[in-house]
């Protein structure tokens, strides 16, 4: 009966299989009891996006009226206080008048001895001076006549022969001198002033007028009033106050009708477009906002402080006299609007190089899927390509685990 030989396995074989059979035996246990990774997803869907920019900006009234000190004084009264309403033409503050009436009296007065002198001049010199030259004229024509009788009767009386040459000489002298006497002063009464003494006087006439309008204008000013209708916001001074020519009395203006001068940094200036609508929040009144819209876009770049900026005045649609003149607040234009496009969560979005990708949550697992955007905002992003509003996307981990492709998850809220 033949024998049966049996064969013992090797050891070294063995240990070899026993090893690889606990090594798939881990890798089969990690691949079932891998923990699963929490997340946080949202569903794709249908939204209305807004982007928007935001800076600071200053509130100045549309039409004001500032009161101004038109030549130093005192302050005899100030008729309204901040925060009343006042009609055009309402008197708002009297200044002294004493020195007013003092220029007012002193440029009348200087009016009225340029005009006499310049009528002087147009006459020929003053009624005294007129009297006097033609008393003088008047000899002087007697003394002519005389000389011209005795000159003829001298010459009747050297035919004669009772008179000498050198008589009649004599007279002939006297006739001359008397005729260039007459011819001085009727000169004098038809030319004593010239063309330059004329326009002197009437330039100092003209003169004398501008400061007669200039007193009447500063006294007019005494009374100040106002221009147009509105509500005083700001009034700088107090009864007797002594203030300087130029210096601020009193402002005025229709607080329903305001403007925003706002600064937006350089690279934002290119979204901005008249027309495009803001909001309007002030610190001091939280629970308020105003609405507007741009009515002047920036048209070149200023430096304001350390920035460069645009200036750009927003029109204040709804103000009611509660948003003051030269308060900061805070201005929020929408550049941009979308109505009802697909969205998806801007946390959601991931960029490689050019391209954009989100990762859908498909039975647990994370895939990877490219997709095409549009409209960016800070809170959503335009989903234009890639996904429908059936899918849900993941946003982040619940923990500080990198979202991949595969990867398994488990959605929280």
């Amino acid at each position: 009966m033949p024998t049966i030989e049996t064969r013992r396995p090797n050891p070294v074989v063995l240990l070899g299989i026993v090893l690889a059979v606990i090594a798939l035996a881990v890798v089969g246990i990690r691949s079932f009891t891998r923990e699963t990774v929490e997340i946080r997803a949202a569903a794709v869907d249908h939204q209305n996006l807004l982007r928007t920019v935001s800076t600071n900006g200053r509130v100045e009234p549309v039409e004001y009226y500032q009161a101004h000190a038109s030549a130093p004084g005192t302050i005899a009264k100030i008729h309204v206080e901040v925060g009343q309403k006042v009609k055009k033409g309402d008197l708002l503050i009297r200044m002294d008048d004493a020195e007013a009436v003092s220029r007012l009296a002193t440029a009348n007065a200087t009016l009225r001895t340029a005009e006499a002198n310049l009528h002087d001049i147009q006459q020929g010199g003053t009624q005294d001076e007129r009297i006097g030259l033609n008393n003088d004229l008047n000899r002087a024509q007697l003394q002519q006549q005389q000389a011209t009788k005795d000159l003829a009767a001298l010459k009747q009386l050297q035919q004669k022969g009772a008179a000498s040459a050198s008589e009649v000489a004599s007279a002939e002298q006297r006739l001359q001198a008397a005729n260039a006497s007459l011819d001085v002063l009727k000169t004098r009464t038809t030319q004593r002033y010239g063309t330059s003494d004329l326009a002197r006087a009437q330039a100092q006439v003209e003169e004398a007028k501008a400061a007669v309008a200039a007193a009447q204008s500063a006294y007019a000013a005494v009374n100040i009033r106002s221009p147009l209708a509105g509500t005083v916001y700001s009034i700088p001074v107090s009864t007797y106050d002594f203030v300087q020519a130029g210096e601020d009395l009193m402002d005025i203006a229709d607080l329903n009708r305001i403007q925003v001068r706002a600064y937006f940094d350089e690279p934002e200036i290119g979204k901005l477009a008249v027309g495009q609508a803001v909001k309007i929040v002030w610190d001091a009144k939280p629970d308020l906002t105003w609405h507007g819209h741009i009515s002047r876009a920036p048209s070149t770049v200023i430096t304001y402080g350390t920035r460069n900026v645009g200036e750009c005045i927003i029109t204040v649609d709804d103000a009611q006299g509660d948003l003051l003149p030269n308060t900061n607040v805070t201005v929020t234009v929408t550049v941009s609007q979308r109505f009802n496009v697909l969205s998806v969560p801007r946390e959601a979005l991931h960029t490689e190089g050019t391209n954009y990708f989100v990762f859908r949550v498909i039975d647990g697992r994370l895939v990877r899927t490219p997709v095409q955007i549009d409209v960016v905002t800070l809170t959503r992003v335009e989903i234009t390509g890639g996904l429908t509003e059936k899918d849900t996307v993941a946003t982040t981990a619940t923990s500080n685990r990198d979202l991949s492709n595969g990867l398994a998850v488990k959605i929280v809220e």
